[in-house]
């Protein structure tokens, strides 16, 4: 699989973001495949980068008057095939929405045409001292942008 035709921050045309990821020989456990909490790390990314292309980092969170963070509160993954040394991986990350306090995303792995593993995160939003808060009004109409949508069949 190629990746779909990517805007200047990497998200395609149905609002999804793409980022490539190289398995490294770290990335695998004695059997020579990825280790499964390897995913998540793989996920992680996408979700971060996701975020930045969108115009939101982590840093610029910490540094407001209020800092703020993510932590994730729901992660289920479903593995259906091994991913091994050398392979190209990409990771597509879909902003699903808001829901009171709680952020979702859906994130899938490919290699190639195969889903290797696919995921549904929720995160919230916390002070930086790690209690929970409420979204930031402004973060989340921003990120409105970046929903993704299901088209209609």
């Amino acid at each position: 699989m190629s990746l779909p035709d990517l805007d200047a921050q990497n998200f395609d045309a149905d609002r999804q973001h793409w980022i490539s990821v190289r398995v490294y020989y770290e990335d695998t456990d004695f059997t020579g495949m990825v280790y499964h909490a390897n995913y998540l790390r793989f996920f992680e990314r996408g979700r971060s980068d996701h975020l930045r292309d969108a115009g939101i980092s982590h840093q610029s969170l910490l540094e407001r008057e209020d800092p703020a963070a993510f932590t994730l509160t729901r992660v289920e993954v479903d593995y259906r095939k091994a991913a091994k040394v050398d392979d190209l991986l990409h990771i597509r990350t879909r902003y699903i929405g808001t829901e009171g306090p709680r952020i979702r995303f859906s994130q899938t792995c490919f290699r190639g045409e195969e889903i290797i593993a696919d995921g549904e995160i929720t995160a919230v939003m916390i002070h930086a001292d790690g209690r929970p808060r409420r979204p930031i009004r402004e973060l989340v109409k921003h990120l409105e942008a970046y929903r993704w949508e299901p088209k209609e069949r």
